[in-house]
């Protein structure tokens, strides 16, 4: 029962960082039809942003962890427009296929760079937050867990709130709907698509941070598998659906944690990108997606 729990605990803290991630993909997808293969090095430049800003003024974090995090959020915002006006703005009317070779090229540019500007060589992120754990009965749970899975909650419902009761947030969900009716309505949907992005970049940011903190490490291509994961985690709940990428993300953290746990980590990827095709086989729009007819 206790290694039960700890696996939990374990998995509801990876499923934070992967629906952090995932909703960066399904808000995308769902307002332009995008698939942003860029998003992993966003989220791995989010890690690099709080990785500077916690190491370069003396000694570690002079700036507190919570400021931190909100200049790597704000600083990855800036990153995603600017990926969004340069990059994609241009191909909106363009084949799909072509938006998704530029999105894959894009992603290995930024890897690139990262590679230029940081080096090859993994960077130590520095944790700040004590490790004394929380002993509730036979568990202990990790103060940074406690913290990552409190902020996730956090910024979820807070997302949840603007997309719902803000006028921005109805915008965003009106282009989702139909660009051309929204366009007529007086919403201007370049300026939504370009928020949309930010609000997507920000939280991957996040994700990053939060990634880089469990494991200690920043790296040029560290978001290449919590991205993949991610977009998994985006397409089980039902790509273009908020809730769905939460969703899928804790189904994602529940099933890697739980497979580490009672049988071995060599499996864990096999075993997600299984789910994957079993998915797309038996439900291709995911457990909270609806099945909606292109236009042509």
């Amino acid at each position: 029962m206790e290694l039960f729990l700890e696996q939990v605990i374990n998995g509801l803290n990876a499923g934070s960082i992967y629906a952090l991630i995932a909703i960066g993909y399904t808000m995308v997808y769902g307002i332009i039809r995008l698939i942003n293969f860029a998003h992993g090095e966003i989220m791995m430049f989010g890690a690099y942003f709080a990785f500077l800003f916690a190491t370069s003024f003396g000694e570690v974090y002079q700036i507190p962890l919570l400021v931190v995090i909100l200049i790597a959020m704000v600083l990855a915002a800036i990153m995603g427009v600017l990926i969004e006006k340069v990059a994609y703005s241009k191909l909106r009317n363009a084949p799909r296929i072509s938006a998704l070779i530029t999105a894959i090229g894009m992603s290995l540019l930024l890897q690139n760079l990262a590679l230029k500007i940081f080096g090859s060589t993994p960077k130590v992120m520095p944790n700040p937050i004590p490790v004394n754990p929380i002993e509730i009965g036979l568990v202990s749970i990790p103060l940074l867990t406690v913290f990552t899975i409190l902020m996730t909650v956090f910024f979820m419902i807070l997302l949840t709130v603007f997309v719902n009761k803000t006028k921005q947030g109805r915008a965003m969900r009106a282009v989702s709907q139909d660009k051309e009716a929204a366009m007529l309505m007086g919403i201007n949907v370049n300026n939504t698509i370009s928020l949309t992005f930010a609000i997507g970049s920000a939280l991957g940011a996040l994700g990053g941070v939060f990634f880089s903190l469990a494991y200690t490490q920043v790296a040029p291509t560290m978001g290449v598998m919590p991205g993949l994961k991610a977009f998994i985690a985006a397409v089980f709940g039902g790509i273009g659906n908020i809730q769905g990428a939460m969703l899928g993300g804790y189904i994602i953290g529940m099933v890697e944690s739980l497979t580490k746990g009672y049988w071995s980590s060599k499996y864990v990827d096999a075993i997600v990108f299984g789910l994957l095709i079993i998915i797309l086989l038996f439900k291709p729009s995911g457990i909270l997606g609806k099945n909606v007819k292109e236009k042509v």
